[in-house]
């Protein structure tokens, strides 16, 4: 079960990272929120929604303000003017882009390679997604970026430029090192890493960090119990400690397709850590192919891979509280009498040539293939 992406209607219904938003909320009612920002944090953490909510802080029209214990005064948003509105309009970041590359779809050939997706709610707010299919923030977009940066506002007190996933830059990052280094005063950039250590050193160095940090299993739980209370308690702490801190991982999880694809992972872990049966392996990556359904299937299968690895590590290491799949706690204590530390870590370097691959856009079956025979072979 999914839910729908929807936008807190105020700062308090934020979840988490208390002390960071109030940080930020603080920055712009000074006047001294930093032009230049990285907003850091695990996927589902909420760092998107938060940028949105800066956003809406930055140019709400009416400006209001909360008054914090100390007498500090925090920023915050009305949510009904016509730039919190519309700025709140691209909370559902995958349907904006699913729209933007299906108009693209209807020009011609020849504009279909120059047109890039952008997604603009307001005249000075722009987003710059990944860009299908290679789900690469491109140079065209970042051009984009840097022209529209040279003009002032239109309809709003700043310009704001969000990066959804500024790690997934090429040769577009060094293009927007002179914009984050002399950023204009009314412009602020907002770029958003799951790990800022994926940024180059000389963006990490023209922006200021935030980061957001996981939270507890057990506020998660209580999250899950108010936001989704048709989930049943035992299912609820399995999704929230799958969701690694995450809120909005955690309100958007869907563990059937989280078991269908960790069965799959469990088969090559099974494989390796016994027989090999290449005829099994060979029947499931067979259903990786090309297309996003496959790129979808194979990314759940290696983020999957990747929670049951370190999962055995935590039981390697003696804290088994610490453990995420709880529903596989004895396989995962067998699987871990066999499969040491040296092959988790072997494994781990092959998880990040499939990843490698899959950027360079390889065929993802016969990645996965060469994956599984190399997860047999270091066993034995």
């Amino acid at each position: 079960m999914t839910q729908t992406a929807t936008l807190p209607a105020n700062f308090g219904e934020f979840l988490g990272n208390a002390a960071s938003v109030e940080q930020l909320r603080t920055a712009i009612a000074a006047g001294r929120l930093p032009n230049a920002l990285i907003l850091t944090g695990p996927a589902g953490a909420g760092k998107y929604t938060l940028a949105l909510m800066l956003a809406m802080a930055i140019e709400c029209e009416r400006q209001p303000r909360d008054l914090w214990s100390n007498g500090q005064s925090l920023a915050s948003f009305c949510g009904v003017c016509s730039n919190c509105t519309r700025i709140a309009s691209a909370i559902d970041l995958e349907a904006q882009v699913e729209a933007a590359v299906a108009a693209r779809e209807e020009l011609r050939e020849t504009d279909k390679k120059e047109t890039r997706v952008l997604i603009q709610p307001h005249p000075d707010v722009l987003i710059l997604p990944p860009d299908p299919p290679q789900l690469l923030i491109k140079l065209g977009q970042v051009r984009t970026l840097i022209q529209r940066a040279n003009y002032l506002p239109s309809e709003a007190p700043r310009k704001i430029f969000i990066l959804t996933s500024a790690s997934l830059m090429k040769e577009a990052a060094n293009s927007l090192l002179k914009v984050l280094e002399e950023p204009p005063a009314y412009a602020h950039l907002i770029l958003l890493a799951e790990n800022a250590g994926e940024l180059l050193p000389t963006i990490r160095s023209r922006c200021a960090l935030v980061r957001l940090g996981a939270l507890p299993v057990e506020e998660l739980e209580m999250f899950l119990a108010d936001r989704r209370s048709e989930v049943p308690p035992r299912q609820r702490n399995l999704i929230a400690r799958l969701s690694q801190g995450a809120a909005g991982k955690a309100l958007s999880f869907d563990l059937n397709a989280y078991m269908e694809a960790r069965n799959d992972a469990l088969l090559l872990l099974r494989n390796a850590a016994s027989d090999p049966d290449h005829t099994a392996l060979f029947k499931m990556t067979e259903t990786y192919r090309a297309g996003a359904e496959g790129q979808q299937k194979t990314t759940a299968l290696l983020r999957c891979l990747t929670l049951l690895l370190e999962d055995l590590l935590l039981l390697g290491a003696g804290t088994p509280e610490l453990v995420r799949n709880t529903d596989l706690r004895a396989e995962l204590e067998k699987l871990a009498q066999v499969l040491h530390f040296d092959w988790i870590e072997q494994a781990s370097r092959g998880l990040d040539q499939v990843y490698s691959g899959m950027r360079r856009n390889l065929l993802r079956s016969l990645s996965l293939d060469a994956f599984a025979a190399q997860l047999t072979t270091a066993a034995r």
